[in-house]
């Protein structure tokens, strides 16, 4: 009995260790990545799009965001304003929105491809935790569309979903991007220029 089980033990660490081997150092990284590009990245794009005009934006929109963007990044100041964006400061609150909507479209790019990826995985985290706290605290969701972790119920928008997000930046965080990347490619080019130096 105890030299099948050794038999199983072995064939077991033979064939995981095998996986392991042949996948180290570029499935992780590219798997996260081409997920999120799947999942989301045409989310945040198309959000993004929302905050800078949507069909009819402008590069002007690019400096200068609407009032959507203001609505979704700072619910409660734009509706303390009077639902006028032209009554909010620009510092501090125009540049955050600015730099939200920014983010939006930079951040979840980086990721796809490849480039800083690390701090654009990261930066996509925190994104996502300022957007909940938005979406909790300034639009007001409900119970049920936040859901609770180890409710039994995997269909709550915020706690389940944002959960899944966050966990899938944290692939290339950690590990990184893999070797199907920019942030590979670039640093092998460096890494053979400063050979020759």
């Amino acid at each position: 009995m105890g030299a099948l089980i050794g038999f199983f033990v072995r064939l077991y660490t033979a064939v995981f260790g095998a996986i392991e081997r042949i996948t180290n150092g570029w499935l992780l990284g590219l798997a996260a990545r081409l997920t999120f590009a799947s999942v989301l990245l045409l989310f945040f794009w198309k959000s993004a799009m929302t905050k800078i005009g949507g069909d009819d934006w402008s590069l002007t929109n690019l400096f200068v965001p609407t009032d959507g963007a203001y609505i979704q990044i700072l619910p409660t100041v734009f509706e303390a304003a009077g639902y006028d964006s032209s009554g909010i400061a620009f510092f501090p609150y125009g540049l955050i929105v600015l730099l939200g909507t920014w983010a939006e479209f930079i951040l979840p790019a980086l990721v796809v491809v490849g480039l800083f990826t690390r701090a654009a995985s990261l930066g996509m985290i925190v994104f996502i935790i300022v957007m909940t706290y938005v979406d909790i605290n300034g639009h007001g969701v409900d119970a049920a569309t936040i859901g609770a972790m180890f409710d039994g119920d995997p269909y709550s928008k915020i706690a389940d979903d944002r959960l899944l997000w966050i966990f899938l930046l944290l692939v290339p965080t950690l590990k990184g991007p893999g070797v199907v990347s920019l942030d590979w490619l670039f640093g092998r080019m460096y890494r053979k220029r400063e050979m020759y130096y």
